[in-house]
């Protein structure tokens, strides 16, 4: 089996931040780190060189593969402010009708900036995907 090649490390998330050269996009990660950190409970880690992590679940694939990732985290991007809903979106329609401005992926939510969508509406998706996927329950695909 292929080992994964994004795992959790021991590198700096306050370095990572402190880096991000856009100082909006920079104050956008900090609020998305504190926001993350609230809601699991975890201070959060780097999983390779650019994604920040938070929480953890168990997965295991009809192939037998298995193993630990991060409940939800973010990662600064180019083109966008990208956040992992690993839960997926189907089961929330009701809360991304009212989010704002986003583009999505299988589980990622990419935003430009915090100040296009509703902060409160982004602190409940990120927590019911966190508890989807820390009460056992698989991602919704």
């Amino acid at each position: 089996m292929a080992e994964l090649k994004t795992t959790k490390n021991k590198a700096s998330v306050k370095e990572y931040i402190s880096a991000i050269e856009n100082p909006g996009r920079r104050a956008d990660c900090l609020e998305v780190a504190r926001i993350m950190e609230e809601i699991t409970g975890d201070k959060g880690a780097m999983w390779g060189a650019s994604i920040v992590g938070y929480g953890s679940y168990h997965y295991k694939y009809a192939s037998g593969q298995e193993g630990d990732w991060m409940a939800t985290g973010f990662s600064s991007r180019k083109q966008a402010l990208t956040l992992y809903i690993m839960a997926g979106f189907k089961r929330y329609e009701s809360l991304m009708s009212k989010l704002g401005k986003y583009k999505t992926g299988k589980s990622c939510l990419y935003i430009k900036s915090l100040d296009d969508i509703d902060r409160n509406v982004l602190k409940e998706l990120i927590r019911e995907s966190v508890d989807h996927l820390t009460k056992g329950k698989r991602p919704d695909y």
